[in-house]
């Protein structure tokens, strides 16, 4: 069910403390870790530690946890000093989601050239 924690999902087991990642920031609603495997010298997931698959299902169940995602994804960009960055959401695997939590990527640090991919 939307919202609720998933056993077999990575992101609900990073939320619940079950598997180790490099947290930048927490609020009540978010969390914010680096990603293992960054595209920038910033690369930092900002994710609702309520489950929900995608951008469009969260923005569609939860329009005030959207907006705290993206508040958090500002406030990392702040912490990481970053003058600009790109803000992604993978929605399907046709746009390279393999995680099945909605997340943000923070990403900055260099340039980044348009359009992606």
């Amino acid at each position: 069910m939307a919202g609720e924690p998933q056993d077999d999902c990575l992101f609900c087991k990073i939320v619940a403390g079950t598997i180790p990642a490099t947290i930048v920031r927490e609020t009540a609603t978010t969390v914010a870790f680096r990603d293992i495997n960054p595209q920038a010298p910033t690369h930092v997931l900002v994710i609702p530690k309520a489950h929900h698959e995608n951008a469009a299902a969260l923005a569609t169940a939860d329009p005030a946890l959207t907006a705290d995602v993206l508040r958090e994804a500002q406030a990392v960009a702040d912490e990481e000093k970053l003058d600009s960055f790109r803000l992604v959401f993978n929605t399907g695997s046709g746009a390279g989601q393999t995680v099945w939590h909605v997340h943000a990527h923070v990403l900055g640090g260099r340039g980044l050239d348009w359009p992606p991919g």
